[in-house]
């Protein structure tokens, strides 16, 4: 099944027309507001809070410290999960309070809240409120915080600032190939952190209503039912029946708002205290302080090669910078940033492992990629150095080491199974759409305009599909029809491709659709949208909730037919009996359930099916993959970087909408490029963040796009029934290192053998100035 045809997408008009409803346009009545006061250090003691002034200031209903959240009984937020649950070791984790009341960790931390009669007072009074604090020796490198001497972050913590140590492959085979090899490569790469700079900045709104005991939560999350889990359960430590948590509109999440922060607590909290809904809406620089930020990784890697190319080993060791908290997902990072190293290559030896630190940084978290592209990252740059200390071709150099298509299912060595993908034809087709013979003529037209032209081959892969997920279909007594969704949509398209779906297996009218997402007093229950896992999981159970609704249907289309039930069959929206050839719509089936007396008195009331689809752990997820080349040009005489053009392929299994996937992958293309040529968010020593606005954190620009090629190949996931595989996180895979090996491709004549991302415009011409001066 595919929806190739449908192009237009359901949602566009609601929201271009401004009628999108996000959690800043909801103001309930009798609505206060929140305002924070944060930790102006990275690490210190906290002697005293006096709300003395804030409390007398014009406006201001309350203002709550610690003190007053221990003393209401309100506890504190673990980590989602740890590494043990994926097999791992636990490691060290960590509680967070959401009001610190003793020691902050970090610049950022939330140490009181002012509940005021509007934003302005909340935050003019939040200013007021004076803190006492003795400040500590901090620590913002990962390496330096694993040596004796650096400050401890947890006292308890008994292998230092080391959360988790996570080993990876096998040591010993590693050594033998180490051994056997004629050539090896070494590279020190750095991925500094970045934020994930959501279009919506995070927001929330809480209530409580005493009548019923109970709380509602709107906030601006990819997983409401995850939040309502971990709020209830941790914080309020009430029953999750008396939370109901609403996840209107979304502007954007990338991972940051794939768990909650303490704000989304501290709401709650605050409206049952001042006896009236609050809301809180973070401004950019706070969004800069208190968000999770994503990658933050030091990696040490070498490979080792035969003399024809081949590789016959890989080591890497590589640091994480967790941040003062094991925080929300940063499980997954940690292990896909090593699983993933191997990539499309048939590797038979890894020596792999990640250090877990804890820093006095913000706590690190999922972000677009979560690991994926940090690995195909290490790969990809020692793969180019191999090329070049070799002599070969880059593209030769993958093509002699790619896995075989009839090598399928494959376990790499790092215990992953790919169950399909022709690595070999994806990166042919994309090296003929790119020219890439060509290449050597661009390059001279560049030199004639006194510019350097480079290029990069980027084969990559990812893993997707995560946790388990579930469905419901649900007829409405007037026969339109609901989907009801545990994923949530924040801008990729669910309500268009899973209604289309529908319509087209039930032949039924997609305007009688209604998709209902993001409110868990409807959805049962839902995993929430991230990790490229909708279409493989959220559809796969949308399909087994339609097998489940036929079935019952064709019981009432058997009676009303006055056939035996396993005589009727179901096509082009009606039920047929095969003797008589008598046919029944499936509308008017539906509106039997729901009739006062008649069939539905044996059948029970109501026509609904639900579904439920598993991915890892527990099921088998599935691994997108495809192939980049990237042209670049760089100025050395400014150091100026400019993208010439871009050329992907990508293998998403079968094709369920091909203008959403297009979308996803140039929105994953913009983000890789803001990463690998302008994006890092900067602390000093002392941990005070440097990059705290639009101003210091550099973005990129519409203009900054290069010219995209993109092909979609279909090479169905045998894993689930749709035959599909991820899309949401592709284009942010690749685009990192495709960019970043591209400018050293360009510049290594000139004696630049490596650089850091972001590779920004003065850090190369700095680099430029450098190899020009230590050649002369």
């Amino acid at each position: 099944m595919t929806t190739k045809a449908f192009k237009g997408r359901l949602e566009d008009r609601r929201f271009l027309t401004g009628a999108g409803k996000y959690v800043g346009d909801i103001t309930l009545p009798r609505q206060a507001y929140m305002a924070l006061v944060l930790s102006p250090h990275a690490h210190a003691d906290i002697k005293s809070i006096d709300t003395t002034a804030a409390i007398a200031m014009p406006g201001v209903i309350a203002a709550l410290t610690g003190a007053d959240l221990v003393a209401d009984g309100l506890g504190s937020v673990p980590p989602f999960f740890m590494p043990s649950l994926w097999g791992g070791p636990n490691g060290h984790a960590t509680l967070r309070p959401i009001l610190i009341s003793d020691r902050v960790r970090c610049v950022g931390e939330r140490v009181a809240i002012v509940i005021a009669e509007t934003a302005q007072a909340a935050r003019r009074a939040a200013e007021a409120v004076a803190i006492d604090y003795k400040p500590l020796e901090a620590v913002t490198d990962p390496e330096q915080a694993l040596t004796a001497q650096a400050p401890r972050v947890w006292p308890d913590c008994p292998t230092g600032n080391l959360s988790v140590l996570l080993p990876m492959g096998d040591k010993e085979k590693t050594a033998a190939a180490f051994v056997a090899a004629v050539h090896t490569v070494r590279l020190r790469m750095v991925t500094p952190r970045v934020a994930p700079t959501s279009l919506e900045p995070r927001g929330c709104i809480g209530a409580f209503d005493e009548a019923e005991d109970r709380y509602t939560l709107w906030t601006s999350s990819q997983d409401p039912h995850g939040f309502r889990k971990v709020i209830a359960s941790n914080v309020l430590k009430i029953d999750e029946n008396r939370l109901r948590v609403v996840s209107p509109d979304v502007g954007g999440g990338f991972g940051l708002k794939s768990h909650m922060h303490p704000e989304d607590a501290l709401v709650l909290w605050a409206a049952r205290r001042a006896g009236r809904p609050v809301k809180w809406i973070s401004t950019r620089s706070e969004a800069f302080l208190t968000d999770t930020q994503g990658r933050g990784q030091t990696v040490e890697a070498e490979m080792a090669l035969a003399n024809d190319g081949r590789v016959l080993g890989l080591r890497a060791t590589a640091w994480h910078n967790l941040g003062a908290y094991f925080w929300g997902t940063a499980t997954p990072p940690l292990y896909f940033s090593l699983q993933l190293i191997p990539s499309v290559y048939a590797i038979p030896a890894v020596d792999l492992s990640t250090h877990a630190v804890f820093t006095n940084m913000p706590p690190m978290s999922v972000y677009r990629g979560a690991g994926r592209p940090e690995a195909i990252y290490v790969i990809e740059r020692l793969m180019d150095a191999a090329a070049a200390q070799l002599n070969i071709d880059p593209a030769e150099l993958r093509r002699r080491n790619l896995i075989a298509a009839e090598a399928m299912p494959y376990t790499t060595a790092t215990g992953m199974t790919y169950d399909s993908g022709r690595f070999a034809d994806m990166m042919e087709q994309t090296l003929h759409a790119a020219d890439w013979n060509g290449f050597a003529e661009r390059a001279a037209r560049s030199r004639a305009s006194g510019l350097l032209r480079g290029r990069s081959i980027t084969p990559y892969i990812e893993i997707a599909g995560v946790m388990n997920e579930r469905m419901e279909l649900r007829f409405e007594p007037d026969g339109s029809l609901c989907i009801i969704a545990g994923t949530h949509s924040h801008g990729q398209g669910h309500a268009t491709v899973f209604s289309q779906m529908v319509a087209d297996w039930l032949s039924f009218p997609i305007e009688r659709i209604r998709y209902i997402q993001g409110d868990t007093d409807q959805v049962l229950i839902g995993r929430g949208t991230f990790a490229a896992r909708s279409s493989m999981l959220g559809g796969s159970a949308l399909l087994q909730a339609k097998e489940r609704l036929l079935a019952r249907a064709a019981k009432m289309a058997a009676i009303l037919l006055q056939a035996p039930e396993d005589h009727i069959v179901f096509a082009d929206g009606l039920f047929r009996a095969t003797q008589s050839n008598q046919s029944i719509p499936l509308t008017e089936v539906a509106k039997m359930f729901y009739l006062p007396a008649g069939p539905a008195n044996a059948l029970g009331i109501g026509l609904a099916g639900d579904g439920t689809a598993a991915g890892k752990p527990g099921g088998a997820p599935n691994y997108p993959n495809g192939c980049q080349v990237c042209e670049v040009e760089v100025n050395p005489e400014t150091g100026a970087v400019h993208i010439n053009t871009m050329t992907m392929f990508d293998d998403v299994g079968r094709i369920l909408n091909d203008v959403l996937c297009e979308g996803q992958i140039q929105g994953g293309i913009a983000q890789g490029l803001g990463q690998a040529l302008f994006e890092e968010m900067v602390y000093d020593q002392q941990g005070q963040l440097m990059s705290g606005s639009l101003m210091d954190y550099a973005l990129p620009r519409a203009d900054h796009m290069p010219d995209v090629t993109s092909r979609l190949l279909e090479v169905p996931c045998t894993t689930n029934p749709l035959g599909v595989k991820g899309i949401g996180e592709s284009g942010a895979i690749g685009t990192p290192v495709a960019i970043v090996n591209a400018v050293l491709d360009a510049v290594r004549a000139r004696g630049v053998g490596t650089i850091d991302m972001p590779v920004t415009q003065p850090k190369l011409w700095m680099a430029l100035q450098a190899a020009r001066e230590k050649s002369a």
